[in-house]
């Protein structure tokens, strides 16, 4: 087993070293059983206390109440998860509210226990291992005074280049305690170079890649929605000025969360940076009696030390072999058609009989009736809640449809918004105070529907009833699972009113329990997550759905960049990637279908098009690129991926799939604007065999090393916009 935790005792300090054959993370315990943080990155054999923090007397940081000098302070040590209150006065990672009143805590180091193994948490989405795969060290931290007890959790894992914290509360005492604050993981770094890469965004442009210097003072990135969101993704990275794709130092953090969260990186005076992630603090608290215990999520922590497609393979590892559930997360997924784009609302059997016996000639291998099917649901102003068919437009039922998709030999999937209710509506009417509000105020509308409490087991339990009822009418093979709005006027009625703090992360505990339900009852169905698009694309989700819609931007050059930036975190196979209609719906453009297939071939492939008014060469192409797909697909599912440039720098993006015995590789090239006075552009690959010789394209044959050191030049000019290339390499 190569994950390895060593406990030692170096220069009188108790040591702990996590470590495998790519990395180490190294804490210790200080003077006053402070449980201190030395180092997080590449592998070392050994650990020998040759880094040692300096004992100065910096003003104005307070020292132990024993202190015999001033060269000793909280303020200035690197901690592993600090309190606040008794003299360092940066950014806790956890606040406790006790009996007193006081908020005041400090934890001191008071055992270690290590376990084979990692078991997923009974109520979180979680990383998970067997005895064989992983090493889980928990320490546990005392405040003696308050009587709390927090345990933290670190896991190596053999096979990745990652770390995965988390944190646990205890109330040890006889009294309630409140929590304000609970922090997932705490890192401190010396002073360093590194700046802040971010994935923030907005409806229809998620996951955009920014980088930016880390300035004295505090950053936050966060979401208040009680949804990880479109605006900011659970995710940031520290890396090195320039870092490129294949060169640098990169760290990733990314909260297995799919509520609202919180990351700090915070730059003290002495230039040391801060880093925090966890659930977030605003407008958070939980009431915590004796005896019982609260659980932060996990966050997944991976390093580089030669860019960031390497940071990617360790989180695209970790993701698929340590987070997905779903017994499809290491099985083809099949090529879709949603009728969406094709029909919206508007349509009855007649109409989607059609599209399903022509998508079925276009060799697509699974049919999806999206919004439109329930209750008297013509627009998006009504039914939500009311999940039983709507016989104006589907006399026979689902049945009907679902027939005749599997006699095609393509399989059936269907659209829900579980969580979600519409005022005009039968649930509504019904149950009025299942929607979230705060009583005694106006409920905010969007898009003409509220947020039911999930929080609650009732509203849980009928929702549940309803789904189960339509899944198990006919046969069904995909659910897409979508969330179309956030929550406001935030409240949970069966919770008293100093509990209410408590009611965001019980919704998205209710979302979890209601999840892991449906895909247990379920296991045959293909799950996908879906959320105004990508609006809570994280982790967290793809725990239970083992795929999720990208972005409701179709438009495939928007979506060279919103896939680009999610593939930094997220692997393809977790990614849906859809050709959309002409003109794109979301900007307008008319892009040619090559450079459109091109772009959803990368990913979890499929259609967002009416094919009844595809000509034939367009049905040509389709056919074509649906074959090629198929062909291709254990590849590009899940081979190794690579990103080669960069859309959000240049006017070009690129990047391959690369199987994982070197022997095949697909390139794909995409040109965005024609220039007229066109750039040179150099394509060097990545992750071939440089003693192999490639043929590239079924003729040139190249070595591996010269395609990554010289690669292709220049690439060919473009004769107009939107051109895309694809390049086929296989072992000679």
């Amino acid at each position: 087993m190569d994950a390895q935790i060593k406990v030692s005792k170096v220069s009188g300090n108790q040591i702990f070293h996590l470590s495998n054959s790519k990395v180490s993370y190294i804490l210790g315990v200080e003077d006053h059983n402070v449980l201190a943080h030395y180092y997080f990155g590449k592998k070392v054999n050994d650990y020998s206390g040759s880094l040692k923090y300096p004992r100065l007397d910096r003003s104005f940081s307070p020292n132990f109440s024993d202190a015999t000098d001033r060269n000793y302070s909280l303020n200035t040590l690197p901690q592993e998860f600090p309190s606040f209150g008794a003299g360092d006065f940066r950014e806790p990672a956890i606040s406790v509210q006790q009996t007193n009143g006081s908020m005041i805590t400090n934890f001191e180091y008071q055992s270690y226990q290590i376990t084979d193994g990692k078991d997923a948490s009974p109520e979180l989405p979680s990383t998970h291992a067997d005895q064989s795969e992983a090493k889980t060290l928990t320490i546990t931290m005392v405040d003696k005074i308050a009587q709390i007890t927090v345990n933290l959790a670190y896991t190596i894992f053999s096979d990745s280049a990652s770390v995965v914290r988390s944190s646990q509360i205890i109330n040890s005492g006889t009294t309630d305690i409140d929590i304000k604050k609970i922090d997932s993981m705490n890192i401190d770094f010396p002073k360093n170079d590194y700046q802040l890469l971010q994935l923030p965004g907005r409806y229809a442009e998620e996951r955009q890649v920014v980088v930016e210097d880390i300035n004295p003072g505090t950053k936050v990135l966060d979401s208040k929605r009680s949804s990880s969101g479109h605006m900011q993704s659970p995710f940031f990275g520290l890396v090195s000025p320039n870092v490129t794709e294949d060169s640098g130092t990169a760290y990733g953090f990314n909260l297995i969360y799919s509520g609202s969260h919180k990351s700090t990186i915070q730059k003290d005076p002495f230039e040391q940076v801060r880093v925090q992630m966890g659930i977030n603090d605003f407008n958070f608290s939980w009431k915590l009696r004796p005896q019982e215990s609260f659980q932060s999520p996990e966050v997944m922590m991976s390093f580089s030390d030669r860019g960031l497609n390497q940071l990617s393979h360790a989180f695209h590892h970790l993701i698929l072999n340590h987070v997905m559930t779903s017994q499809f997360a290491k099985k083809p997924r099949p090529i879709l058609i949603n009728n969406w784009e094709a029909t919206y609302m508007d349509f009855d059997e007649a109409k989607l009989e059609k599209i399903v016996k022509k998508s079925a000639q276009l060799d697509i291998e699974l049919f999806v009736l999206d919004d439109g099917w329930f209750g008297h649901r013509n627009d998006d102003n009504s039914s939500l809640g009311d999940w039983y068919v709507n016989k104006e437009k589907l006399p026979h039922g689902l049945t009907s449809i679902s027939d005749l998709t599997h006699q095609l030999g393509m399989k059936f999937g269907l659209w829900f918004e579980p969580e979600m209710v519409s005022k005009d509506s039968d649930l509504y009417r019904a149950h009025p105070d299942w929607a979230i509000h705060t009583p005694n105020r106006q409920l905010s509308v969007s898009r003409d529907q509220y947020v039911l409490d999930f929080g609650r087991p009732e509203v849980r339990e009928h929702i549940f009833k309803q789904m189960c009822e339509i899944l198990d009418s006919t046969t069904i093979d995909y659910v897409k699972w979508d969330m179309n709005r956030n929550i406001t006027e935030l409240y949970n009625l069966n919770l008293p009113a100093d509990q209410q703090g408590e009611a965001s992360h019980r919704y998205i505990l209710g979302v979890y329990d209601f999840m892991a339900k449906i895909t247990a009852r379920y296991p045959n169905i293909l799950f996908e997550g879906c959320s105004g698009g990508g609006g809570r694309f994280d982790a967290g989700m793809l725990y239970y759905m083992p795929q999720y819609w990208v972005s409701d931007n179709t438009d495939a050059v928007e979506r060279v960049k919103i896939q680009y930036g999610t593939s930094i975190i997220y692997p393809p196979v977790a990614m849906g990637a859809h050709v959309s209609k002409i003109p794109n719906p979301n900007t307008g453009r008319s892009i040619d279908i090559n450079f459109r297939s091109l772009v959803a071939n990368s990913a979890d492939t499929g259609y967002e098009l009416d094919p009844l008014t595809l000509s034939d060469d367009e049905v040509k192409t389709v056919i074509q690129e649906n074959q090629w797909y198929k062909a291709n697909r254990e590849l590009i599912q899940f081979g190794d991926f690579y990103r080669l440039i960069n859309p959000f720098k240049n006017n070009q993006g690129s990047w391959m799939f690369v199987s994982p015995d070197k022997s095949k590789a697909v390139v794909m090239y995409f040109n965005i604007l024609n220039q007229p006075a066109y750039p040179l552009t150099v394509l060097k690959l990545q992750g071939l065999d440089p003693k192999a010789k490639y043929e590239v394209n079924g003729s040139l044959a190249v070595s591996g090393d010269e395609l990554m050191n010289i690669g292709f030049y220049p690439m060919p000019q473009p004769k107009h916009d939107f051109e895309s290339m694809k390049f086929e390499l296989k072992k000679i």
